[in-house]
């Protein structure tokens, strides 16, 4: 079993399918997204944690979220950078950096979940108990929801990366863009029913929490504005959580459409831009959704813009 196990250490990758043609205007688009998401994101957590002001549970929720974002990026990102300008033959990782990969994938896939449902908490407790809602949502209720949110996420995803490390595998090709579970259990002969079944049921477990979440919030911010006569607190709620709702939407639509379609290799192609579009809008919009639409972060950046403007 031991042999079969490490059978082969290096392991070639797919990777994108680009022609030669288009392989620099490819990577030109990778490296421009990766630094937007570099820049946006570590920009915003070095804000919210350098402004007191902001030291509240919405941004401190978000700084989660940002953290994800820059985490799941740089595992991806700059992988496919070397990769889109190598020859596809010449495509190579080892076995063990596949693993790697492969969790740190899996974990900003899940974190990015497990932290819209305590945002989701901190909504809904602030609109339906917003006189109780400081010493709810206090900051070591904050920090213990945080907590929460990541060590659930690695208990989890270490669960289902070591259900595939534990098979024997008899095949080199990883026909993914970048390793993750399914392309891993797939390397294998053996039978991956356990695989299959705790993959799905995490899954489904973690798409419905996260959505029952962002459901229950939005329903109850629609009740009250139903029910308020304010237009422009109406007009407010309604175009945050249109914002929020469609990226939200597109995060788990391509996230479980990849995932699903990872059983059925008809839909090879189509997988494989969906689970892109998954890691990679998601860490595009949330500053921009999230930041820009916070009034204190979004004042913060007018005015250093317009300090650098007036000093040049």
């Amino acid at each position: 079993m031991d042999n079969l196990t490490f059978r082969y250490s290096v392991l070639q990758v797919e990777g994108l399918q680009v022609t030669s043609e288009s392989s620099y205007p490819a990577f030109i688009l990778i490296l421009m997204v990766y630094i937007f998401v570099m820049v946006s994101n570590t920009g915003m957590m070095i804000q919210i944690t350098a402004e007191k002001n902001l030291h509240q549970p919405m941004y401190v929720l978000f700084c989660n979220l940002t953290l994800n974002d820059v985490m799941g990026t740089t595992a991806l990102l700059p992988y496919l950078l070397r990769n889109v300008l190598t020859d596809p033959s010449e495509r190579y990782i080892t076995y063990v950096g596949c693993v790697i990969q492969a969790y740190i994938m899996h974990l900003n896939g899940t974190v990015s979940h497990t932290v819209i449902i305590i945002m989701a908490f901190d909504r809904y407790v602030a609109i339906c108990n917003p006189l109780r809602y400081p010493t709810i949502m206090s900051s070591n209720m904050v920090a213990i929801l945080s907590a929460g949110a990541w060590g659930v996420a690695v208990v989890l995803v270490g669960i289902l990366i070591g259900l595939s490390v534990r098979l024997s595998h008899c095949r080199s090709l990883i026909q993914n863009p970048f390793c993750d579970n399914a392309s891993i259990f797939k390397l294998s002969c053996e039978n991956i029913v356990i695989n299959n079944v705790y993959g799905l049921t995490f899954t489904v477990v973690l798409f419905a929490s996260s959505a029952g979440s962002v459901a229950l919030t939005y329903f109850k911010i629609a009740m009250i504005c139903f029910k308020s006569k304010n237009k422009a607190t109406n007009s407010k709620a309604i175009k945050t959580c249109s914002t929020h709702l469609t990226v939200y939407i597109i995060m788990l639509a391509t996230g479980f459409a990849g995932i699903f379609l990872h059983r059925f290799s008809v839909f090879a192609e189509i997988r494989k831009t969906l689970i892109l579009l998954f890691h990679v809008i998601p860490p595009v919009l949330n500053p921009i959704i999230y930041g820009l639409q916070a009034k204190e972060i979004r004042q913060r950046i007018f005015n250093l813009f317009r300090n650098k403007v007036n000093t040049n």
